[in-house]
């Protein structure tokens, strides 16, 4: 016993001893590994590529846009929205019915909450800490209002935020913090907005907070999908998935406009952004502060035809089909075959420009209506009013020489379609073909089932979705053959198509 003691002790004093020796070998470099290879030899640049005299704008220039950028970004915030939903589940295994499996017993099923987060961006726009987001970002997939909504600040800290007041049509939402202390930014005139101006997009896409992206306006005035309050800014700043209700701006750090929507065949960018116009955001805001929700005007007019002899040209205005009545077009004196070249001192391009100036107008305000009569200059004064809700802004009359749109029991045969949308053959789109193409929920229109070759139309494919015409929501074939039908065939038309999870604009021209 005696002797295995002894060599114990001796294994425990041997280990100690090479332990120590290891460790001060190591600690003093005498400990070396041999590696088989000699040390590479190696000397880094130590001089530019280039003189920096030679760049010095080049240098100035990204100064500059550090500044920008460090001066807007702590405006910028994360919405985190938190959705809950009743889920009813059974639990357990039940033996019986391995024995008996088509007799079915009742398992106690318990309801459960299933949580759903969702991410995107928004804007100080206030000294009281109200902020600026889309509202598709604080409402979940059918539309409804979230349970919670909180904000992260440039500074990571989480603030709650509640709803003021939210516009589906203008996709608007104005929240509100307690946080004294805020720097807002200040919201640009979007009129003075041209395209090659330089702007940056700042927002969480895909959850990378505060990313800062750059680009031009690529063009003005693209028709808004959803509403007829205002049309869109076109960017090629990189905009994806979480940077919606973020802000672009511009040169002066002001918000040009709210980034809402992206067009692309993959999900992610392709250079085909598009952003709320900072005039509509203002417009939106003061009306959800003072009244709760967005006030639409009306003037109350169906556009027509030119008249004989009147050039057709976008700078001719807007011809006066049909006087709605009691509306503020009949009050004022419009007639049919007034042409209008000015509201309010704007010019009137064509019935999208008139559109958004009248639904931005302040209501019960005289405003001056330059207009063409007989073939001389006329001068009206009338006021807006609220548009009332049933009221369809967005009607085409027939143009002359053209096919009336069809009645009940009349043949939906396409022959009567004139122009580009002649070429396009649609059949109703059911929930089994919305499934087998993927698209979004909800999705309403009709499904393209072929293009005539040699249409000029090549960019509509076989499986898309024509959603709206301009502006014009389609919901049937009997929906898009009436208002095919009654489109002028020697105008473009703007075709709103849905392609598997992405859409898009497509501008059809005659030929």
């Amino acid at each position: 016993m005696k002797n295995l003691a002894k060599f114990l002790l001796f294994v425990l004093l041997l280990s100690a001893a090479i332990s120590l020796l290891y460790d001060y070998r190591l600690k003093h470099g005498g400990l070396k590994f041999s590696s088989g290879r000699t040390p590479e030899k190696y000397t880094f640049a130590s001089e530019s590529a280039i003189n920096p005299k030679q760049v010095a704008s080049l240098e100035s220039l990204n100064e500059e846009r550090r500044a920008l950028v460090k001066s807007v970004v702590p405006s910028v915030v994360a919405v985190k929205t938190t959705t809950k939903m009743a889920v009813r589940r059974e639990y357990g295994v039940d033996p019986f019915e391995f024995f008996f499996p088509n007799q079915r017993r009742f398992r106690n099923p318990r309801d459960e909450a299933l949580v759903q987060n969702a991410l995107g961006s928004g804007v100080i726009v206030t000294n009281e800490g109200h902020i600026i987001t889309n509202n598709h970002v604080v409402t979940d997939r059918q539309g409804r209002p979230v349970d919670q909504i909180e904000v992260q600040l440039a500074d990571g800290r989480m603030k709650k935020a509640r709803l003021v007041g939210a516009d589906e049509q203008v996709d608007l939402a104005v929240l509100k913090i307690d946080e004294p202390g805020v720097k807002p930014l200040k919201l640009a005139d979007s009129d003075d907005v041209q395209p090659g101006d330089f702007v940056l997009a700042i927002g969480n896409p895909l959850g990378f907070e505060e990313t800062v992206t750059d680009g031009i306006i690529s063009s003005k005035g693209r028709p808004n999908r959803s509403d007829a309050f205002a049309d869109l800014l076109q960017t090629n700043a990189a905009i994806n998935p979480g940077n919606s209700g973020g802000p672009l701006i511009n040169l002066r750090g002001e918000v040009i406009g709210i980034n809402t929507v992206i067009a692309s065949t993959s999900g992610g960018s392709q250079g085909l952004g598009f952003a709320i116009p900072s005039n509509t955001v203002r417009t939106a805001l003061e009306s959800v502060l003072k009244q709760g929700r967005i006030i639409r005007g009306y003037l109350g007019i169906q556009s027509g035809p030119l008249q004989p002899g009147v050039r057709n040209s976008d700078s001719e205005g807007v011809t006066v089909g049909e006087v709605i009545s009691g509306s503020p077009a009949e009050q004022a004196g419009l007639q049919s075959g007034d042409v209008i070249r000015k509201f309010d001192g704007h010019d009137v391009k064509n019935f999208n420009t008139l559109q958004r100036l009248v639904t931005q107008a302040p209501l019960d305000r005289p405003v001056e209506l330059q207009l063409v009569r007989n073939g001389k200059p006329f001068t009206l004064k009338t006021q807006i009013k609220e548009k009332p809700v049933d009221y369809e802004s967005a009607r085409v009359l027939p143009g002359r020489n053209q096919p009336q749109p069809q009645g009940p029991g009349q043949s939906n045969d396409q022959e009567t379609v004139g122009g580009p949308l002649a070429s396009i053959h649609v059949d109703e789109l059911t929930p089994e073909n919305a499934r087998q193409l993927d698209l979004p929920p909800n999705v309403e229109g009709v499904l393209v089932t072929g293009v005539d070759p040699d249409s000029g139309v090549a960019e509509l494919q076989r499986g898309d979705v024509i959603e709206e015409i301009n502006q014009q929501p389609v919901t049937s074939v009997s929906d898009y053959n009436k208002i095919a039908a009654s489109l002028d065939p020697n105008q473009p038309q703007v075709l709103s198509v849905c392609r598997h999870r992405a859409r898009s604009f497509l501008v059809l021209r005659p030929r």
